[in-house]
């Protein structure tokens, strides 16, 4: 009889020629648990997800209440549906006043795709810009977007009218200009290994785009519900965008996304064509429902007033071990930098031996990303780096 294993390769897509190819048969708190019984220390959250951990008995009791009243009823926008609206408020209340109208869709590309899109209907105007190194999604406006040539030049040509600057360069924020619809950001920068923005630069580009009336796009799907040390990262840098887009950890687990904007910017999509953007599954009943309860564990159990002793406490074990050539981090979102990709992928194979699951970035390969719960305890986090430790020793001698 097939086994799963092969079943794995053989039938689903795989998109890299190295897959750890762990199966997986339980997930709990800041573990995973595998077919063969052993346990691993869950350090990267499904890459930014888990804020909570996994399966957080809150979450699933708020999923199991809504799947006794209803799931899919009716695309998105016509029907009035409680866990949305109550979702919408919760998350609307904790956001400045101009952040007050909420579109639902189903992942962060999506999200980054919608916000675009909304630039360009609202302003009239075609060119977008963003930044080297940036990462917004794999979609084709979230590719075109995308910092990297490398991962974009074999599927041009793209959506026309795109520009990349250089990231936290202020010089070139006079290439902004009049013709341009939007500017989308990352607050920090994810998969170029935890590169946070420099508040001089995002006054600047504040101020830039309203100077040209330019939209502002915050992507904060990696950033977002307390993983900086922040509700959002833009609040670390007193300035407000235009639009920001959220997925990820929003979720609690369950997949859902959503760009969120002024009332005035949103109602652009109600008209001129009417259902200037509509979407089957966006703000699924189950899946609101389900971040309701993660963000309200968030807020209730203080976890983002924790997040920067927790990182204190990773970032000074780290910078510790021998053989690491650096550590940043902003909040419970840590890159640890070594010599070459080679070596980090023998560390991420040795830390799974020792029950350590950690990972790579995709524009930083010679770093590991480390992005935990934030509800982890400080003995799983010494436990976290012991095993850490052991794994660089093994591999580096």
């Amino acid at each position: 009889m097939i086994n799963n294993r092969q079943l794995f390769f053989n039938i689903l897509a795989q998109t890299s020629s190295k897959p750890l190819a762990i199966e997986i048969i339980k997930a709990e708190g800041c573990k995973i648990f595998d077919s063969d019984g052993k346990e691993y220390i869950d350090l990267i959250s499904g890459i930014s997800v888990s804020n909570v951990g996994h399966r957080h008995p809150e979450i699933i009791k708020a999923i199991k209440e809504q799947l006794e009243a209803y799931l899919h009823v009716m695309v998105y926008g016509e029907l009035i549906l409680s866990p949305q609206i109550k979702f919408a408020e919760a998350i609307i209340n904790l956001l400045p006043s101009s952040l007050s109208n909420i579109y639902f869709v189903n992942s962060g590309s999506e999200a980054n795709e919608g916000a675009i899109k909304l630039a360009k209907k609202y302003t009239g105007r075609y060119h977008t810009i963003s930044f080297k190194n940036s990462y917004h999604g794999s979609t084709q406006g979230a590719l075109t977007v995308m910092g990297s040539d490398y991962f974009k030049d074999i599927f041009r040509p793209l959506i026309p009218g795109h520009k990349v600057l250089s990231f936290n360069n202020i010089e070139e924020l006079n290439k902004i200009d009049s013709s341009v619809a939007c500017v989308i950001v990352e607050p920090v920068q994810g998969e170029a290994g935890v590169i946070a923005a420099k508040k001089d630069f995002l006054k600047a580009l504040r101020l830039r785009c309203k100077e040209v009336g330019a939209l502002l796009i915050f992507d904060e799907v990696q950033t977002g519900f307390g993983r900086t040390g922040k509700l959002f990262g833009f609040e670390h840098y007193d300035i407000i965008p235009d639009i920001i887009t959220i997925a990820k950890a929003m979720g609690g687990g369950m997949p859902l996304g959503a760009f969120i904007t002024s009332k005035e910017i949103m109602s652009s999509f109600a008209n001129n064509p009417e259902l200037s953007h509509i979407t089957t599954f966006g703000g699924h009943p189950v899946s609101c429902a389900a971040a309701l309860a993660s963000l309200e564990v968030i807020i209730r159990e203080n976890l983002i007033e924790q997040v920067i002793q927790k990182e204190e406490f990773f970032v000074k074990g780290l910078k510790d071990i021998k053989g690491v050539k650096d550590v940043r981090s902003k909040g419970l979102f840590i890159a640890v930098e070594f010599e070459t990709y080679e070596i980090v992928y023998k560390i991420i194979i040795e830390s799974l031996i020792n029950g350590l699951m950690v990972d790579t970035f995709l524009f930083a390969s010679n770093c590991i990303r480390i992005a935990p719960p934030l509800n982890i305890c400080y003995d799983l986090i010494y436990e976290s780096l012991e095993k850490f430790r052991k794994s660089v020793k093994r591999v580096l001698g």
